[in-house]
C-alpha cells in the first residue's frame, strides 16, 4: 500500500487541500490506520499531480494566502479502482516491542513487566481514541456504504487493540507469577 492511493482514496471522497489532508484525515479519521506527516502529503500530491492522477485548482482569498485544492481525475480513479481490486502482499509488522521482548531474557522479570506495563498505557490510549470515534453502527438502517466500510475498519482496529491488551495483561502476570517463585 503506498501514500498516494491512500490520499487518491481521501480525494475520491471530496476536494481536499494538503492542509485538510493533513489535519482532517492523517490527523483524525485515518489517524489509527495510516500516518503521514505534511511534508509526505505534499510531496505526493506534487508527484500524483504530475501523473495526471489529481488536478489542483487555486482558490483565490482575499484575507488569506490563496488555498490549492485537490481533486482526482479520471486517469485517479481509474487507478484508485485497480488498486481497490489489487490483493495486497501482508506487510511485514515492524513492533518494536516483540523484538525487546525476543532479547529480554537477560532483564529481570520485574523490568519486563513494568516495560510491558507502559505499552498496555499506549494501547489503552489507542483503544481509547478509537471508541471516541463517532460511526453510524454497521446496522444502523440509515448507514451509507461508505460510513458501514468505515466502520468494519474501526472494528478490526477495536479488535486489534483489545487484543494486544488481553495478551500484554496476560504476560504481565506470568511474569509476575514467575517472579514470586524464583
Amino acid at each position: 500500500m503506498s501514500l498516494a492511493h491512500v490520499i487518491l482514496g481521501l480525494l475520491q471522497q471530496q476536494e481536499r487541500t494538503g492542509y485538510d489532508l493533513k489535519t482532517s484525515c492523517f490527523d483524525d479519521c485515518i489517524a489509527h490506520l495510516w500516518q503521514a506527516d505534511q511534508a509526505q502529503i505534499y510531496r505526493t500530491l506534487n508527484k500524483l499531480e504530475a501523473q495526471g492522477w489529481i488536478r489542483c485548482t487555486v482558490e483565490i482569498q482575499h484575507d488569506r494566502p490563496n488555498r490549492k485544492v485537490y481533486s482526482v481525475t479520471a486517469k485517479g480513479e481509474a487507478e484508485l479502482v485497480q488498486w481497490l481490486q489489487t490483493h495486497q502482499t501482508p506487510p511485514i509488522a515492524r513492533e518494536p516491542l516483540l523484538v525487546q521482548l525476543y532479547f529480554a531474557a537477560q532483564l529481570p522479570n520485574e523490568a519486563i513487566a513494568h516495560l510491558l506495563e507502559q505499552e498496555l498505557a499506549v494501547h489503552r490510549e489507542k483503544l481509547t481514541q478509537c471508541e471516541a470515534i463517532d460511526v453510524i453502527p454497521v446496522d444502523a438502517p440509515a448507514a451509507s456504504r461508505e460510513e458501514m466500510m468505515h466502520q468494519l475498519v474501526l472494528d478490526f482496529v477495536r479488535r486489534k487493540e483489545l487484543l494486544y491488551l488481553n495478551w500484554l495483561k496476560d504476560l504481565i502476570v506470568l511474569l509476575r507469577e514467575q517472579s514470586h517463585l524464583s
